[in-house]
């Protein structure tokens, strides 16, 4: 689909995380780079509605450009669609109607930031929940139990902007239903300081299977290294008979996937299951990124690279946090993990023609507009290009999940 709106917005997303450390929905920042051009909402929710049909998984919106969020707001976005609503803009009387009729509709809406005043009493109980950023949260300032006198607090909160694993148990521990992003490096990090193994026992049979694949062994030998853990096989057949692999058959074994994919193909969906394997609750959005990043590396150069460059990107993003994983360095971890040259040199040397792709994921990541444009440009990309790329990824990891 011609979508005009793409050309014109830089679209980037995060999970939102609940205190069970699970992804309970995917929050879609809308930010408009040419302010001179009008952009109509329509054309976004129609986009949105490829990803998130009706009775999909959440996705929350976060639109930056008031312009649009103004003409959203008069729209009909489907029901499933969360709409994030700036306080300023909740407190204008002129939006109280469309508020209501949103909520009316069945749109979860979230109150973004703290108001400036009261809310017009006839639409409070539109928001479902509202969303504090860390730096405006009072509730840091407060004994446990006790509420600033002349407080009302009518619903729940999500807290934004956690950096820290010290912030997020203190969000948790003041009643934040979720938080939005995640400090990725102070998860892991904590968690090995502690002295848990962010990595399962699984893991070994993974490695040892991705380097017999790589050597082109016997379809026996490899059966046999799988045969070790029956709840990887499982894994394995899950991730290659979901709607996103395409297959027109059903994979009923290990055999069988061989036989049908060839060796080359069967080796980054192992890439992927290594990524993912781990059972530590705190690895769920390092293991949501790694899968985004893998897809979305791959979407980017779906129309100009060939099969083996697809392959190695794709790669390269689902390996880019096994450092984070495993806690080791890529330059040691490689060394049992056989990766092609220019994944060795993306994630060891951070230079390589595949690099600047890793580096566009991560900004996309950041949620920052300007450094996404910045990147596609180094790219040569249009950020129709890039947002195209940001819708299919979330389409196929929805439909891996």
């Amino acid at each position: 689909m011609d979508n005009d709106v793409l050309r014109n917005i830089a679209l980037s997303y995060s999970p939102m995380v609940d205190r069970s450390r699970k992804i309970v929905a995917t929050r879609l920042t809308v930010s408009s780079l040419r302010t001179q051009e009008a952009l109509k909402a329509d054309h976004l929710l129609a986009a949105i509605a490829e990803v998130w049909p009706e009775g999909g998984q959440p996705v929350s919106l976060n639109v930056m450009s008031e312009t649009l969020l103004n003409d959203l707001l008069r729209a009909r976005p489907l029901s499933s669609v969360m709409v994030e609503i700036p306080s300023f803009i909740a407190c204008d009387p002129a939006n109280t109607q469309v508020i209501a009729q949103l909520h009316a509709n069945g749109n979860t809406l979230l109150l973004h930031g703290r108001p400036p005043s009261l809310l017009p009493r006839e639409i409070l109980p539109c928001f479902k929940h509202s969303i504090i950023d860390l730096a405006d949260d009072r509730r840091r300032n407060e004994v446990p139990g006790h509420v600033e006198p002349g407080v009302a607090r009518h619903m729940g909160f999500i807290q934004s902007n956690v950096r820290t694993v010290a912030e997020m148990e203190g969000s948790f521990a003041r009643g934040a239903l979720a938080i939005l992003g995640w400090p990725i490096e102070e998860v892991t990090g904590a968690a090995a300081a502690a002295g848990g193994r962010s990595g399962q026992p699984d893991m070994a049979v993974l490695v040892e299977l991705i380097r017999r694949v790589d050597e082109g062994e016997d379809i026996d030998k490899l059966e046999a290294v799988l045969k070790r853990d029956p709840s990887l096989a499982y894994q394995l057949m899950r991730y290659i008979n979901s709607p996103a692999f395409g297959l027109s058959v059903e994979i009923g074994s290990f055999r069988h996937a061989i036989m049908l994919l060839g060796y080359k193909r069967l080796k980054r969906w192992l890439a992927l299951l290594l990524a993912t394997a781990s059972k530590d609750v705190n690895m769920r959005p390092v293991m949501y990124a790694s899968v985004r990043r893998g897809i979305f590396m791959e979407q980017l150069v779906a129309h100009t690279g060939d099969d083996e460059t697809r392959g190695e990107v794709f790669i390269c993003g689902v390996f880019s946090l096994l450092d984070k994983i495993f806690q080791k360095p890529f330059d040691e971890l490689l060394k049992t993990i056989p990766v092609p040259e220019r994944v060795y040199q993306a994630l060891v040397d951070g230079q390589g023609p595949h690099h600047p792709y890793l580096e566009l994921a991560r900004a996309v990541e950041s949620e920052t507009a300007p450094v996404i444009h910045e990147h596609a440009e180094h790219l040569l990309m249009s950020l129709q290009e890039v947002n195209r790329a940001v819708l299919g990824t979330l389409t196929m990891a929805n439909q891996l999940e």
